[in-house]
């Protein structure tokens, strides 16, 4: 058995292990560290990564109260000032809502737990649960593509599983819960996912069967695409090539590893 248990299964470490289960391996179990960039030219790929941290800390900020006009002195670059003017001429009318910026939430899985952090939830107690997720894409993906990532079948399934206790206490219902991801790129055309009691039972079945298939895996094997490797830290140690993919040929973003420090005492969830 080479998983730690129990292990932290994330929407990040799902869709690599879907990507590739050896990047899978290398990131998570082996925790290689392999000084090799994702894009060229590196320091594009980094501003950009900056940019967009910076912007959701912006965001974060400005829901629990900080005025925008305080906010808009830490826009200092073009795609920062732009990504700034498009959140305030189109951010989300949440009036109404109970909101809960940069939440985290987690629940147990068998031997293992699954955990996600949302950029915002917004609650309606009864009504309605929003998901939001803040977007700092050059290009905007189509919605085909994100209706199947692993950050929209999880954060959905955790907030309908996880989530009774921001619904003051009642159980929020599937076809309560929506997921939009908000493009800072593209502020008017938001990508929305109602969420439906099938596609949760869906959900929750494909989960299960990743994890104990992930569980049971021995081999971890490469990718038999090789076109994700262009923007992939480790693929001069898998010999899939030295050279970095072009920043211009990178249409999404590239997540860092996430680092959950959590104290799961302080989080609310359900056994399963």
């Amino acid at each position: 058995m080479m998983l730690s248990t129990p292990f932290t299964f994330s929407q990040s470490s799902l869709q690599d292990y879907n990507d590739c289960p050896r990047r899978f391996k290398l990131r998570y179990i082996e925790r290689l560290m392999w000084p090799a960039v994702e894009t060229e030219p590196t320091q594009d790929y980094e501003r950009h990564q900056q940019e967009g941290s910076l912007f959701h800390r912006m965001v974060q900020q400005n829901i629990i109260g900080i005025p925008t006009e305080k906010l808009a002195v830490m826009a200092q670059s073009d795609n920062l000032s732009k990504w700034w003017d498009a959140y305030i001429q189109h951010a989300p009318n949440l009036d109404g809502y109970t909101l809960f910026a940069e939440y985290t939430l987690s629940a147990p899985l068998g031997d293992h737990r699954i955990v996600a952090k949302y950029d915002l939830i917004a609650i309606k107690p009864g009504e309605k649960a929003i998901i939001y997720d803040w977007k700092t894409y050059r290009k905007r993906p189509k919605n085909d593509y994100l209706a199947v990532r692993w950050q929209t079948r999880l954060y959905s399934a955790l907030l309908e599983r996880a989530g009774n206790h921001l619904n003051a206490g009642a159980p929020i219902l599937p076809e309560q819960i929506e997921m939009v991801y908000w493009f800072a790129n593209y502020p008017t055309e938001p990508a929305r996912f109602s969420y439906s009691k099938a596609k949760s039972q869906r959900d929750w079945g494909l989960i299960a069967k990743t994890i104990a298939e992930i569980d049971a895996e021995k081999d971890f094997g490469m990718s038999e695409e090789e076109r994700p490797c262009k923007f992939c830290a480790y693929r001069s140690y898998c010999d899939r090539g030295k050279k970095a993919g072009e920043w211009d040929e990178f249409n999404g973003e590239i997540e860092a590893e996430e680092n959950f420090e959590i104290d799961f005492e302080q989080i609310g969830e359900i056994a399963f």
